[in-house]
């Protein structure tokens, strides 16, 4: 059972990064009196109720947020089994009538692995930029931008880490492989050879992984990824909010006390990142409660070609999304030596807008 008032804490970051409404999600929380179940004022039951309404109001893709709340952090009985579900059926509704957005499976260590796709084309390929997230985040919750994909001059991919949504590979050492599973699967219809990753939190700890082993991966974006010490400290594990370390616990499928040891050799080596010969761009945030400060403190020491966005904020920096979700797109277009000079203008010209504002 998940401690309420953390999981209340934690979800609004996903709230906000989907553009919901703050005094709409609040209502909803205010109503959650339990964690399990699926009864009036549980935590599945009254994110589902909100979802059904907004649904019924034609609100299709908030609707699809609101499920994808209710099965957060990770699905643990039928309430947030019911959540996943609808979140993904409320999604390829919505998508039926956005046909840029296609379904596709790709076989990840001989596990059938679902992905959302724009902009494939076996006629006219583009380089390819694949979207993943953390461990809490489905693939439905990042999908929606793949809308945007083709001004880019690109074609996108979102999929999910292994044990999250509809992934049902077993998060482990290896799960670094998702990465060419998906560029191999692609490889007819996307400019394959120019690959740039995506990756949020965890996922970006894989891409780096990913991209010392396959030379397609031309750069990486990232946000708050787990490096080293993350993996190595037992004294920083032992302080992770709850929802953090059982989720991982979760997806590892080890109990939450044997997490440490069955994880510590995940650690990646100051070699490893002296070895990156690609260009990396990472979001930090100084008051991070879940990625150690050691961890960015080893990406400036060893990484050649770093690039990093620093802000006085928690994980994932949910106080700055919008300045972001610009850094990042932009951070993208700017590894690609042949993207769109106005793009870019027109992105940095928006970021530096938003920072304006802001200041």
């Amino acid at each position: 059972m998940n401690d309420l008032a953390e999981l209340k804490q934690f979800v609004v970051a996903h709230a906000i990064s989907q553009s919901l409404p703050a005094d709409h999600y609040s209502a909803v929380l205010d109503r959650i009196e339990s964690d399990p179940g699926d009864e009036p004022g549980s935590w599945p039951w009254e994110w589902i109720r909100a979802g059904e309404e907004l649904d019924a109001a034609g609100d299709t893709l908030a609707a699809c947020q609101y499920f994808n709340l209710g099965r957060f952090p990770f699905v643990d009985g039928p309430g947030r089994q019911r959540a996943q579900d609808r979140c993904v059926e409320t999604f390829d509704r919505w998508r039926s009538a956005v046909p840029v957005i296609q379904p596709e499976t790709v076989t990840v260590d001989g596990v059938p692995t679902k992905i959302w796709t724009a902009g494939l084309s076996a006629d006219h390929p583009r380089p390819l930029l694949v979207m993943t997230g953390g461990i809490v985040s489905t693939k439905e919750q990042w999908a929606p931008v793949l809308t945007q994909i083709a001004e880019f001059g690109m074609a996108g991919v979102v999929a999910e880490l292994p044990g999250v949504g509809e992934n049902r590979a077993r998060y482990d050492a290896d799960s670094w492989r998702l990465f060419p599973a998906v560029l191999d699967a692609l490889a007819d219809r996307a400019e394959v050879g120019r690959t740039y990753l995506l990756a949020l939190s965890f996922s970006g700890h894989l891409a780096i992984t990913a991209a010392g082993a396959d030379e397609r991966i031309r750069g990486i974006v990232s946000s708050g990824p787990p490096i080293a010490d993350f993996f190595t400290d037992p004294a920083w594990q032992d302080v992770l909010p709850r929802v953090t370390r059982d989720t991982f616990a979760h997806l590892v499928r080890v109990p939450p006390a044997e997490v440490h040891s069955h994880t510590s050799g995940w650690a990646l080596t100051d070699e490893r990142l002296r070895e990156l010969d690609i260009p990396l761009a990472v979001v930090t945030a100084s008051r991070d409660e879940i990625i150690p400060p050691g961890d960015p403190a080893r990406l400036k020491e060893c990484v050649k070609d770093l690039r990093l966005l620093e802000y006085d904020d928690v994980h994932g920096a949910p106080s700055h999304l919008a300045e972001v979700r610009l850094w990042s797109l932009l951070s993208v277009l700017e590894m690609r030596e042949d993207s769109d000079a106005n793009v870019r203008s027109r992105l940095a010209a928006a970021l530096a807008s938003l920072r304006a504002e802001a200041s």
